[in-house]
């Protein structure tokens, strides 16, 4: 059996990581935070305890949007764990594994949305999908049935809006991810006007996420004069999978599919 491949998908909260036997096959899998690495050795950053226990791969494929120094970071883990690994960070381009793209200059596109296109393209044959990731930013991907990538939206996320109006604002409290999901819960038994100053940041701000997912599949399914698969995933994925009124499919592994699709390719 041929070696698997290490995919790691590096964003600016957390990294995810899997070995891939081939796409869609995944053996192991995990996820850390940045906030998880010790402070001092390069070489510990944010290690998952049980990599030393993994088999040595044929090669590493990155996607990474979280900046050079998480990139040496990783580098340096690879390289402590697997010395002279081959490794490749994988950059958007006009064409590859059936996923055309629209930009007028390709490489622009964040290789974490470019990843997640050529996963979905697999993962939905023949159907036209929106893509919606929740993470420090909500990104939504329009992708045609036949493969071409027709543009997205980039918005602050719901932790990244809640966060910016305590930090700019001189009588709203900084609301933390953890407390705001306390206060989200039961969103649909609940009527969302509130009389409370953290429930109304917590709720405004989900509230705001779906209600651009909600426009935007709305006005996709409209322009295109198609059914639109509306699919979702991200660290704050739970918490607007309750407050959506639309049909939706959960999907949080897009980046990772696509990773594996393109080691496939590539390492022929």
């Amino acid at each position: 059996m041929k070696p698997p491949f290490l995919l790691i998908d590096a964003g600016n909260s957390r990294i995810k990581w899997a070995l891939a036997e081939g796409p869609g096959v995944f053996s192991q899998q995990g996820a850390f935070a940045h906030a998880d690495a010790p402070r001092g050795e390069l070489m510990d950053f944010g290690a998952p305890p049980d990599w030393a226990l993994l088999p040595r791969p044929d090669s590493a494929w990155i996607s990474n949007v979280a900046g050079d120094a998480v990139l040496a970071r990783i580098d340096a883990l690879i390289e402590h764990h697997w010395p002279t690994l081959p490794r490749t960070t994988i950059r958007a381009c006009e064409r590859q594994c059936g996923v055309t793209n629209s930009y007028r200059e390709p490489g622009r596109l964040g290789s974490d949305r470019w990843a997640s296109l050529i996963g979905a393209h697999a993962a939905f044959p023949g159907e036209d999908v929106l893509i919606a990731t929740f993470g420090t930013a909500t990104t939504l991907e329009a992708l045609k049935a036949d493969g071409t990538f027709a543009g997205g939206l980039i918005a602050p996320g719901w932790t990244l809006m809640m966060r910016s109006l305590g930090e700019h604002t001189a009588q709203l409290p900084i609301l933390a991810a953890d407390s705001a999901r306390e206060l989200t819960e039961g969103a649909c038994e609940r009527q969302w006007f509130v009389t409370e100053t953290s429930q109304a940041i917590s709720a405004g701000s989900l509230l705001a996420q779906t209600g651009l997912v909600e426009r935007a599949w709305h006005e996709l399914s409209r322009a295109w004069h198609a059914s639109v698969r509306l699919v979702i995933g991200g660290g704050a994925a739970d918490e607007v999978a309750h407050a959506l009124t639309v049909p939706f499919t959960r999907h949080d592994g897009l980046v990772l599919s696509g990773l594996a699709l393109i080691a496939a390719q590539e390492a022929i």
